[in-house]
């Protein structure tokens, strides 16, 4: 990791936890760890994507996921690249730039585009593959209807401050989502977990069927 980019998750964070914090949640973040306290809490990635960010390429984000308890309740993921939003809340649909998105309709994984975190040992016949960095976002991408399946790779893991925006954005855009172990995915504990975010129930039962690629 260069020392610029160090910096810049230093700086988000301190905006993020200045913010956060001034409205009264308890908050989760990767670069400070827990602060504060309240009812909601607000799982916070400052810059996701931050090498890409450092580097110049145009795919990064913040992402927020809002919990009441343990229960996911609202996330945003925003590409800080070119300001492009993704938001759900809970029960009422999942919105790009305030337009409603959905999954696509994709139940063949030869048909499939994969984004991947991590570099898959194996190749199960998807159509084609990406790796673009910035899992929050990629995930949302899943739930527009862009790619067909987000998943981490070759023993990879995902933290909650990575993924739980999106989970709930591809939930509220009709898609599917689990744990390659069986674990629980809502949660703002700091622990890893092995998610896979799918448009269709049938690309994720093949998925989970092949186990972690």
């Amino acid at each position: 990791m260069r020392a610029t980019q160090y910096h810049l998750d230093l700086v988000a964070d301190e905006v993020a936890l200045r913010v956060l914090g001034g409205a009264g949640f308890r908050i989760v973040s990767e670069e400070s760890g827990v602060t504060g306290s309240g009812e909601f809490t607000v799982v916070v990635d400052p810059i996701d994507g931050s090498t890409n960010c450092d580097r110049g390429v145009p795919f990064y984000a913040t992402s927020l996921a809002v919990l009441r308890g343990e229960e996911l309740v609202a996330g945003l993921v925003m590409n800080q690249a070119d300001g492009t939003v993704f938001e759900a809340q809970k029960t009422s649909g999942a919105t790009r730039d305030g337009v409603p998105i959905r999954v696509s309709a994709q139940t063949d994984v030869d048909e499939s585009i994969i984004s991947f975190s991590g570099l898959p040992s194996r190749h199960l016949g998807w159509a084609q593959s990406r790796s673009m960095g910035a899992a929050s976002l990629e995930i949302c991408l899943v739930a527009d209807g862009s790619f067909d399946v987000y998943c981490v790779a070759n023993r990879s893991s995902l933290n909650p401050w990575d993924y739980l925006a999106g989970l709930l954005i591809l939930r509220e855009a009709g898609g599917v989502a689990g744990d390659y172990l069986g674990e629980e995915l809502e949660t703002s504990a700091a622990v890893v977990r092995h998610p896979l975010f799918c448009s269709t129930s049938e690309l994720f039962a093949f998925m989970i069927g092949v186990g972690q690629v």
